[in-house]
């Protein structure tokens, strides 16, 4: 349904995103970001999912500078390489910045959302509590939400999904950031492992995957979408 096009990003990078409009309605615009693994046709897919339900959706190849055109498997060099890259060449901030570009693209035309998977979803939960511009957000099993970012409420609504059985986000920092009772936010927890909502990985929970975006769905609508 979508295509990839060219962004300009504040630094003057150029990078790929994937671009997709809605389909019917108009229900406002999503910036969709990427698990470490890259603008994958997994992210694809969830985007025109997203573009289905009436989203302009965008989805930045946030690893562009480093690795132009990076989508990797689950496994072996690519897992490896995916890693190197979040952690080690991609400094974190760049990516809020270029969310915050796509979410300026989006702005003018009606309520902003975000989402994200992974890597992505820290990025949506720090989005959430930066950016002016979001109307809310939904994020997926991050791992920065309950170490750097417990500490601070998100400014839009927001909802947070973990897997119970997740042994890369201990259970400890999930339940000491329901502790914080933010007001703005709500964090759910399901029987499931990391990367759940994915059917491509081996972890994935239909159960899961589908109230989890039920969930979502029914947070942008209540907040203008």
């Amino acid at each position: 349904m979508g295509k990839m096009i060219r962004m300009t990003m504040d630094d003057g990078a150029e990078i790929a995103a994937y671009h997709v409009e809605p389909e019917g309605e108009r229900r406002g615009g999503l910036v969709l970001v990427q698990e470490i693994f890259g603008v994958t046709d997994h992210i694809r897919e969830l985007c025109d999912e997203y573009a289905a339900d009436g989203y302009e959706v965008l989805s930045p190849s946030i690893f562009d500078r480093e690795h132009p055109g990076f989508e990797a498997e689950y496994t072996g060099p690519d897992f490896e390489r995916a890693v190197q890259l979040a952690r080690e060449l991609h400094p974190f901030m760049k990516s809020l910045d270029d969310a915050q570009v796509c979410i300026n693209a989006l702005k003018d035309k009606g309520p902003v959302f975000i989402t994200g998977y992974c890597y992505g979803g820290s990025v949506a939960w720090a989005m959430a509590g930066i950016s002016d511009d979001l109307a809310a957000a939904s994020c997926y099993y991050g791992s920065l939400i309950p170490t750097l970012y417990a500490d601070k409420a998100p400014k839009c609504a927001t909802i947070a999904h973990f897997g119970r059985f997740d042994q890369g986000i201990p259970m400890e920092g999930v339940e000491a950031l329901i502790a914080k009772d933010h007001p703005t936010a709500q964090i759910f927890v399901y029987d499931a492992n990391h990367g759940f909502n994915s059917d491509r990985r081996k972890d994935y929970h239909e159960p899961s995957a589908d109230l989890a975006r039920e969930r979502t769905l029914a947070l942008f609508r209540a907040c203008g979408g």
